[in-house]
This record gives C-alpha cells, sequence and structure tokens, in this order.
C-alpha cells in the first residue's frame, strides 16, 4: 500500500467516524444539477506528511491523472495564467467567464510583480543565467521569457511569485521565507473562486528540499490525490533544477470534508485493492524550473485499481 493510500484511507475513515455535518448551516457550494446545497461531513485541521525521498504521493485506489496535474500546475506557476484556454484539462470551466477567465486567481496572483529590498543585480544573473540587463540597468530581461525583473521608484527589484521562489533558492537557500502566497484579500471579490490550496513554503535542511501546502478547504473525494500531487511534483521539480535532493512534503488541510453524495461512493473506494507507490523520474539535465515540460516526468509502473465512478463536483 503506498503512503498515499493509506492517509487517505486514515482520513476518510476519521471523517465518516467523527465529522460534524454542516446540514444546519447555510452553504456556498450547490450541486450543478439541480442548485440544492451541497453539504458536507468535515474535520477541522488535518496534517499529512509524506517522505518523498521513499516514494511519490499518488493514490492506487483509483487513477489519478497526474499528467493533467502537472499540466495545471505549469497553467499557474509557469504560464501564471488565469485563462482556461491556456489550459489542457476542463477542470476549471465551470468557474470560467464567456472570455474563459478565472478572475485574479491562482496563476494571476503568481505573476504579479512585488518589490524587494533583498534582491541584487548578481543575484539575478545567477538565478536566470538565460537573462541581462537592459543598457541603463532598470530592466532584467530574458530572450525566451521577456521581462523578469524591474526596478520600482525606490531603486527596488520587483520579482513575480514564482520567479522570487527561484531566486532564493539559489541565492539564499537557508532562508525561511521561501514562500508563495495566492490568497490576497484585497482581490477576493475578483476572484471566480477564493484560492483552495492557497499557499506553498519550501524550506531546504541538509540539502533536502521539503515543502509545505497550506489549504483551507478539501473535497477529499475529488482532490485529495489532485493536491497532493501537484504540491510534490512543485517539490521534485525545483529539488531537480536547482540542486537538492527531495524531502518532505507536509500537507496541511483547515476544512478536510466529504460532501453528502460522496459518501457512499467513497466507502467503495477505500474496499478497492491498493498496489505499490511509484517512484517519479525527472529529467536531470533541466535546471531552469521554465524549460520543464510535461513530457520531463515520468512515473514508471504506476499501477492502479480501476474505479468507474465518477464523483459530482460542487461548485
Amino acid at each position: 500500500m503506498s503512503a498515499a493510500d493509506r492517509l487517505f484511507i486514515e482520513n476518510v475513515k476519521n471523517i465518516l467516524e467523527k465529522g460534524v455535518s454542516d446540514e444546519s448551516m447555510e452553504v456556498r457550494p450547490v450541486w450543478e444539477d439541480d442548485k440544492s446545497p451541497a453539504h458536507t461531513l468535515a474535520l477541522f485541521g488535518v496534517v499529512d506528511r509524506y517522505d518523498l525521498s521513499k516514494e511519490f504521493p499518488i493514490m492506487t485506489l483509483k487513477r489519478t491523472f497526474w499528467k493533467s496535474a502537472l499540466d495545471e500546475i505549469f497553467w499557474i506557476w509557469q504560464k501564471k495564467s488565469n485563462n482556461v484556454h491556456d489550459l489542457s484539462s476542463k477542470v476549471w470551466d465551470a468557474w470560467a467567464d464567456e472570455k474563459g477567465s478565472i478572475g485574479k486567481a491562482y496563476g494571476y496572483q503568481m505573476g504579479v510583480k512585488s518589490p524587494y529590498s533583498d534582491v541584487k543585480q548578481e543575484g539575478l544573473e545567477k538565478a536566470f543565467p538565460d537573462g541581462k540587463f537592459t543598457n541603463d540597468d532598470t530592466c532584467f530581461v530574458s530572450d525566451r521569457r521577456g521581462l523578469i525583473s524591474e526596478k520600482d521608484g525606490r531603486g527596488l527589484w520587483k520579482l513575480d511569485q514564482t520567479d522570487r521562489i527561484i531566486y532564493q533558492l539559489v541565492n539564499d537557500p537557508g532562508s525561511r521565507r521561501i514562500m508563495s502566497m495566492m490568497y490576497t484579500p484585497a482581490d477576493l471579490s475578483e476572484m471566480a473562486l477564493a484560492p483552495c490550496a492557497y499557499s506553498m513554503t519550501f524550506n531546504v535542511m541538509d540539502g533536502k528540499l521539503n515543502g509545505m501546502l497550506n489549504q483551507r478547504s478539501q473535497d477529499m473525494a475529488v482532490a485529495n490525490s489532485w493536491n497532493t500531487v501537484q504540491a510534490a511534483l512543485l517539490v521534485y521539480a525545483f529539488a531537480s533544477a536547482y540542486g537538492f535532493e527531495p524531502g518532505e512534503l507536509v500537507h496541511v488541510i483547515a476544512n478536510c470534508h466529504i460532501y453528502d453524495r460522496h459518501i457512499e461512493p467513497v466507502k467503495k473506494l477505500i474496499a478497492n485493492p491498493e498496489h505499490d507507490a511509484p517512484k517519479l523520474t525527472v529529467n536531470p539535465d533541466i535546471h531552469d524550473f521554465y524549460a520543464f515540460t510535461k513530457e520531463d516526468f515520468s512515473l514508471p509502473g504506476y499501477e492502479y485499481s480501476d474505479f468507474d465512478y465518477k464523483f459530482p463536483v460542487a461548485v
């Protein structure tokens, strides 16, 4: 049995046994077919830990479409897009407007540039060796990516969140401030959905890159393996590109729930046969996070059990 299967089964059993129902409360989510309230059983403050040096944390009780999960990560962290037309899967279509936008959410937040007092010119050159400064030294650009950083009115270099993480991993791996934040209160009213998985924190210890995913809310049946896989892929990608070994992934879930219509199907799911966890391989020749494609990751030997039921998604 994989660690991901074991933790999933434990969490599901705990929620079914000890979870608190919200049927007495008004809730925002509804079922798409009849617009009836989508109620849950939930636990508060679930923490799962995965040793990425031993195995890749993907569920085998049913198939996780991990390449689609990786594509969504690249949509957010590489493309910094908030438009579903830039995404191969249909997972965000229900929240997109007529132009395909999900508003100031996810990729939009990763692409916002902010000024930092600790960013130096030599550090930019070290972190992004394909870049160069303009003649007046006010912008740092790449032939492949365009503008990476620019100075603000105070002379401070501005970086977006992905580039900031790369800069820190290369120049200051001992920092305890290597993190992303996509839950921006000032922009919530312009988001189609407030971010569920909203923060990723990275920490280097003894040559290993650890990651912590913070999530305000998780639909266990639909999203647990998806979110875990995505966070793990980020750790593996950054570790491989910038010279670290993968360490531990900690997944912190504030409201961990099972929807009412998922209760009976999820009982059948956790009774499915389990398989051993596969190991992820990452192209060792890639030393730039932006150079990764889906083809640079493989999961040989990924076995999973059949599970034909498709869990409906509350919207």
